[in-house]
This record gives C-alpha cells, structure tokens and sequence, in this order.
C-alpha cells in the first residue's frame, strides 16, 4: 500500500541548506514537515541537475510528485544565489530574467539546452493562462471584432492569382 500525500508548501532553509516541504498525509489527514537535507551543494552547482537528483531520489520521490521541477530549480537557484553572496533581492531578480520570454529573442540562435528550458518555460506559462473547462470564468465558442480603424494592408502575395503557380 503506497503512502499518498498532498504538497502544501515547499521551501529552503538556507544554514545548514535543505529543502522543506509541507505535505497532508491524506490517510490521517495531518499535516506534516519533510526536511530534505542538500548535501554536496557548491555556488557553482547546476540548479536543474540537482532538482532533478532530489525529486528522483527514492527516499523524497513519493513527497515531491506534485511539487514542479522548476519550483525546485528556482529554491535551489536561492540557495546558490545565498552561497554566492548575493542579496534575495539580487537573487529574484537574476531568476525573473532567467525565467521570463523576451520576445524579441531569437530562439533559432539558442543552443538545444537553452532551447529546451525556454519551451518548458513557455509550456508552464501556457498551462497556467489556459481555461479549462471547470474554470468559473470558462467560455465556450467566444466571438470577437476586432475594430478596423485603419486601412488594412495587402501583402503581394496574397494578390496574385492562384494559377501562377
């Protein structure tokens, strides 16, 4: 019988460096702390390897199931930021650049593990503004004029006949 359990809160302590995570254990109905200690943890450690260590970690993999990789990454990253020396407000603010799309941004010039952490971002940014079904605000078939204030420009391709080709 596996022990199932509902992620309340996750977070760092950062002396000595551990993961914390408030869970309800959904057989008695308690709520209860998990500390995951963060041990071989250096400033110049990967953020994402070491989230994808813990959460794939037998003894931790059960608890963290609904906790994110990227929430994961982003405490690690403040524990790095930490070990750095760098201010919290230092270290949010290197997260949000790191974390936001700029859409002037050229993703053909990214190379396949920048590539990969700009798409998860964009998926997570996706899943998060989609309306589902359930939503209370969810509505189906929506309609929409868009106001045509000015002339609209043709293009040259879309004038030309269809036997040209």
């Amino acid at each position: 019988m596996r022990m199932t359990c509902t992620a309340k809160k996750c977070g760092i302590r950062l002396q000595p460096p551990a993961i914390i995570l408030i869970y309800e254990n959904e057989m008695k109905g308690k709520s209860r702390q998990r500390i995951m200690p963060v041990r071989n943890f250096s400033k110049f450690s990967d953020c994402n390897r070491a989230a994808e260590q813990l959460k794939n970690n037998p003894r931790h993999k059960s608890y963290l199931e609904q906790v994110s990789l990227r929430q994961l990454e982003k405490l690690f990253c403040f524990l790095r930021g930490n070990l750095r020396g760098q201010s919290l407000a230092e270290t949010m603010e290197q997260i949000q650049r790191e974390t936001t799309i700029d859409p002037e941004e050229d993703l053909n010039k990214l190379d396949d593990k920048e590539l990969a952490k700009r798409k998860s971002i964009m998926d997570e940014l996706f899943e998060k503004n989609q309306k589902k079904k359930d939503d209370p605000n969810f509505v189906y078939d929506i309609e929409v004029e868009f106001p045509q204030d000015e002339q609209l420009q043709s293009c040259g391709w879309d004038t030309e006949s269809a036997d040209e080709f």
